[in-house]
């Protein structure tokens, strides 16, 4: 047993106001060199929702779920929450975690698939905590990548079909199935995972997300047609990232003759910001002017299997058992220095 005296979830973090919007990418950019007017470009997105991101107020909604699940099952661990872009800031958390005498923490990340960007900067960003901290700062040890976990595949097949129940009846049977991810530059696609793992083109991450669909699709039944589409890209022009873009997508299935389809944000764990305007915004205006009916899936949120899955993970963690997975991928179980590199 490894015994831990605390869980800690770290998110991303996000704005809950239109003066803390322009704040919160500057820390999200710091060092990028990104212009300013690019910055205010996006703030546009926050400022359709009033600045206010909802990533925040989904973490407090999967935090009270999950100290009720604890508390039922018998986990005896108080939960903190961390973020690494905004306030409650992961820095401060681990501050006062050493104040209340923490030592041994097992963490979460709220991201499933193996890439820099979702795992490899996590692992980096509490790194930096802890030496900010200093010696007084617990040990952290951060839960793997859980793409194909049951308690993430189980709620996106029930919300896949709710989707699809949401479509006219016309129009249901043949509908398509979108599962949208962010898209990350080409480069750090095809560096994600560990080492001699045996990915090709895309690495872990597209290969997760390609297995994950394939689950979904094949569990909710039906046989509707699916692909991997991808989202919020931010990078310049000449710069290669994963595609298809949803929207584009979209276009070209109009061409093709398709009447409705069913978007599923697989590669995401809560409807936060991307999910709400690159997806019920851009994308669902795209469809319409189209003529394409669309419906968006929700994301596992607090699905009860979710908050379960959280559960599962830290006591697979603490009892060193073997990794619970459906796709007989690759599973990195302990993280090893040069996993998931950061490539620009």
């Amino acid at each position: 047993m490894r015994p831990y005296d605390a869980f800690l979830l770290v998110s991303f973090g996000g704005p809950e106001a239109e003066d803390e919007v322009i704040p919160f990418l500057e820390n999200v950019t710091r060092g990028r060199g990104i212009p300013r007017e690019r910055l205010a470009e996006v703030g546009e997105h926050y400022f359709l929702f009033d600045g206010v991101s909802p990533i925040n107020q989904q973490c407090r909604d999967l935090i009270a779920e999950v100290r009720a699940d604890f508390s039922a099952n018998g986990v005896d661990l108080p939960v903190y929450w961390g973020n690494r872009f905004w306030a409650p800031m992961l820095t401060d958390t681990v501050r006062q975690m050493a104040r209340d005498g923490v030592r041994r923490v097992v963490a979460m990340a709220t991201s499933a698939y193996s890439n820099y960007s979702s795992h490899r900067a996590y692992l980096n960003d509490i790194a930096a905590a802890r030496e900010a901290v200093g010696p007084e700062a617990p040990e952290i040890e951060l839960i793997r990548p859980f793409f194909d976990h049951p308690g993430f595949i189980e709620p996106l097949v029930e919300h896949t079909r709710q989707a699809l129940d949401r479509l006219p009846d016309d129009k249901r049977t043949g509908a398509r199935l979108l599962f949208s991810a962010h898209s990350i530059p080409t480069a750090m696609a095809d560096a994600s995972g560990a080492p001699g793992q045996g990915y090709g083109s895309g690495g872990a991450y597209a290969a997760q997300l390609e297995e994950v669909a394939r689950m979904v699709a094949e569990r909710v039944g039906g046989g509707h047609p699916y692909e991997v589409v991808y989202q919020s890209r931010s990078g310049p022009p000449s710069q290669p990232w994963l595609e298809p873009d949803v929207n584009d997508r979209l276009e070209e299935l109009s061409k093709e003759g398709a009447e409705a389809v069913v978007v599923v944000p697989h590669g995401f764990v809560s409807d936060h910001m991307e999910v709400k305007f690159d997806l019920d915004h851009e994308a669902r205006e795209t469809a319409a002017g189209l003529g394409i009916a669309f419906e968006r899936a929700l994301s596992p949120g607090t699905h009860p299997r979710f908050v379960q899955m959280v559960r599962e993970l830290v006591q697979e963690r603490a009892e060193g058992a073997e990794p619970m997975g459906l796709s007989g991928l690759p599973l990195c179980h302990e993280c090893v220095a040069d996993c998931c590199p950061q490539k620009r």
